[in-house]
Parts: C-alpha cells; sequence; structure tokens
C-alpha cells in the first residue's frame, strides 16, 4: 500500500513555515505498514493543488493533504476539493454543534466566516476534528482514498492519531503488511567503523532485507527494514543477531528518544533528575519536560548561563571561575553536586562550554564542553569537543549528557 502527502500553503514555499508534519506523518505510515512514495508542497492555488492530486493519484492508494482549510479567502482546499470530486458543500449540523460547543467561551471567534467550517463537500465521509473547527474529510476516489486535514501540527497530529491512521488501518485489514522496521541505537564507534563490523552481517541478508545507518548527533541508528514477504518471525531473528553484533555500543534496541529512554529507567527505579546547565541554555531542561508524564522523574533546572547565576545559584566560588574558568572540571562539579543538593533531587547533569562562535582559545577552542554527572554514587565529569557550529554544538552536548545518565543509571541500579 503506496502513500502521497501533499502539504499546501504559500507559506511553505517561502520558507515561512517549516514542513515537519510530514516527516511525522511517514513514521507513522509506516508504522501500520504504508509506504511513503512522495512529498509535495503546493501554493494555495486551484491549478497547482489540481496537478498534484492528479500526480498524486496516478502513483498512490492514499493521499493525505494538510493545510488551506481555515476560514479566509487564502484557504481554497476544501472548495477545490468539492470541484475535483464533482460536489458541493452542505451544511453538517454535528461539525456545527463541535465549533458552537468549541467557541462557547469565545463568542467573538463565532461570525460569518467561522459559520463557512461547517460546511462539508456532500459527497466526502467527515470524521471528528475534536480539537479544531476545521472538519477532517475523507473522499474515495475508486479504490483509492484522500484524507484532508488541517496544516496546524498538534492538530494534523491528533486528526491522525484518533481518526484517519485507524481509519486507513481498517481499509487495510484484509491486507497483509509487508512493511516491517526494527531499529537500534547505537554510541562510541564512527559509522565507518560499525559499517565494517557489519560487512559479513549485510552481506548474509536476503535481498528484501534492508539496513540504514542513521548518525545523528553522536548517536547511530540502526533501522533495519523488510519490504518483502519477510516474516515477523525472521525478522526478529536477524534483528536478535544485529543486537549481538552492536552490544558492546548499545544504548536501546527501540527508536525512542534517549530522554523518554532515560525517563522510564528512572521511573522504573523511582528516582528522580535535575540539571543544572550553562552553554545548552536549558536545551536539557526542555528535553526531559517534552514528553506526558515527565513529572514523575523531572524536578527542574538551574539555567546558570551567566557566571553570576553560577556564583548566586549554583555556590561556584569567584576564585575557582578565575583560576580554573567556567568551562572546566572542577566548575561542572560543583553545578551537578550544588543542583543535586538543592532540587533534592537522586541525579543531576550539569553541562559548561564553550558554543561559539566566538569565546574559543587555543586551550579551550570553540565546541569544548564539560558535561558531569551527580549520582549517589558519587560524581563524574568528562571533557567532549563536539565541533564548530553552535546548534551543532548544544545539540551534541545533550546527546552526550542523556547517554551518559542512562550509562550510569543502568550501570548502578541493574
Amino acid at each position: 500500500m503506496r502513500a502521497e502527502i501533499i502539504t499546501i500553503g504559500d507559506e511553505l514555499l517561502i520558507g515561512q513555515v517549516v514542513d515537519t508534519n510530514s516527516a511525522w506523518m511517514a513514521e507513522r505510515l509506516n508504522e501500520i505498514g504504508v509506504e511513503l512514495y512522495q512529498i509535495t508542497s503546493v501554493h494555495d492555488r486551484r491549478e497547482h493543488i489540481v496537478a498534484a492530486l492528479d500526480e498524486a493519484f496516478s502513483r498512490a492508494d492514499i493521499v493525505l493533504t494538510t493545510g488551506g482549510l481555515g476560514p479566509t479567502n487564502d484557504d481554497i482546499t476544501k472548495h477545490v476539493l468539492c470541484e475535483y470530486f464533482d460536489t458541493h458543500l452542505i451544511e453538517d449540523q454535528r461539525v456545527r454543534a463541535h465549533i458552537m460547543d468549541l467557541y462557547h467561551e469565545r463568542p467573538d471567534v463565532l461570525n460569518r466566516l467561522t459559520a463557512t467550517q461547517w460546511l462539508v463537500p456532500e459527497n466526502a465521509e467527515i470524521l471528528e476534528n475534536r480539537v479544531g473547527s476545521a472538519p477532517l474529510m475523507v473522499f474515495h476516489h475508486g479504490s483509492q482514498l484522500l484524507a484532508s486535514m488541517p496544516g496546524v501540527p498538534y492538530e494534523m497530529k491528533i486528526a491522525m492519531e484518533e481518526q484517519i491512521l485507524p481509519y486507513i488501518s481498517r481499509q487495510l485489514s484484509a491486507i497483509s503488511n509487508q512493511i516491517i522496521h526494527r531499529t537500534l541505537q547505537v554510541t562510541g564507534i564512527p559509522e565507518s567503523s560499525l559499517a565494517i563490523l557489519l560487512e559479513g552481517y549485510e552481506s548474509s541478508m536476503p535481498a528484501d532485507l534492508h539496513l540504514a545507518y542513521l548518525p545523528k548527533d553522536g548517536i547511530i541508528r540502526l533501522r533495519l527494514s523488510s519490504y518483502g514477504e519477510l516474516s515477523e518471525e525472521e525478522m526478529n531473528r536477524w534483528f536478535a543477531e544485529l543486537k549481538t553484533l552492536v552490544a558492546k555500543y548499545l544504548i536501546s534496541d527501540t527508536d525512542e528518544p534517549l530522554e523518554v529512554i532515560l525517563g522510564k529507567l528512572l521511573v522504573a527505579r523511582g528516582k528522580t533528575i535535575s540539571t543544572a546547565e550553562s552553554c545548552t541554555g536549558g536545551k536539557l531542561a526542555s528535553l526531559l519536560n517534552k514528553h506526558a508524564g515527565s513529572s514523575a522523574f523531572y524536578y527542574g533546572s538551574i539555567i546558570s548561563y551567566d557566571n553570576s547565576v553560577k556564583e548566586h545559584l549554583l555556590g561556584v566560588p569567584n576564585e575557582l571561575i578565575k583560576t580554573r574558568g567556567v568551562v572546566s572540571e572542577e566548575v561542572a562539579h560543583i553545578m551537578a553536586e550544588s543542583v543535586r543538593r538543592q532540587l533534592n533531587t537522586d541525579y543531576s547533569i550539569a553541562t559548561s562550554g564553550i558554543a561559539g562562535p566566538t569565546g574559543g582559545s587555543i586551550e579551550k577552542p570553540v565546541g569544548t564542553v564539560w558535561i558531569a554527572w551527580a549520582t549517589p554514587q558519587g560524581t563524574t565529569a568528562e571533557c567532549f569537543h563536539l565541533g564548530k557550529l553552535r546548534e551543532q554544538i548544544t545539540d551534541r552536548a545533550c546527546t552526550k549528557a542523556l547517554v551518559g545518565m542512562i550509562e550510569r543509571v543502568r550501570g548502578f541500579e541493574d
């Protein structure tokens, strides 16, 4: 089963808005056995949308569109779809009742433009958009189908999770899903060295099994994929062999984010964590509280970007900063131990580094980062050199910090 995504909106093509929807949708489609063939972005123009629809239906079984469903004049997707599927708009009382309830505390939003939202194509199947006013529309095109969703990411994700993916899964119920993915995450080995390690494994794989190397910020994801007739049992056997081969470098045998892996470890052990951040500027805190349930293990952070904050809130002696420098093992130690003590957590992480583009020296060039991990068993720190680009440095520092803590929690507690 093959799908295509069409994202609609001038803002995508002028760089005003970045399309984060498609990558997320592609991942979720693969999970239910649907192969994504192409992603297309088009203007809010009738002829551009129609051409994209024609091309998509020439190749795909499922077409998913996002964007252009608002109440303003530039939102033309619904009208173009009416024309394309030879239908017209009618009032839907269920959608009307939903919109009235959605905005009952904001009567100023209920106006003649809002009222256009409960007009829907007569021959479309209308699914509930629980968090927005634009209805979700499903059209059947012979044996093919099109699902139209809002472009706002949180609305689209809820629509996909609650309505569109289950709808597609029901359509696939009589079809054997042939796409199978398994992912490992490894660290501490260069990509080229990893490829050499796995040469024998790769040469022995069957033709319909593929291994992809996906490096990012010091982590390499190894994705094993089957697009043929490989059974679940056979895939599990190949995956187990791969896991054995990379056991020395293995971080996880799932594709979960590092902060989720760490969170689950802490929750399982009834432990908590805090952070003291300088060069990462709150990125670690953002990752640790990004997912639902983080309050069970994450207590908080002290973002000590300026040296005065390190001194007054974390107790780093001014004399130590003068003699050893703020980017040093000793300062990172004190930061980690202080935040762990003050926030009363079992574990803590501290980061102090030079993210650039200025501020480096011959002794401590841009990209130098000290990371400290405070645990019930003691505090350790390590120096890393993480590149030259600011965002790259802070992202890699967060990865190193999370990996280090995962290893320590597992090592101390298991």
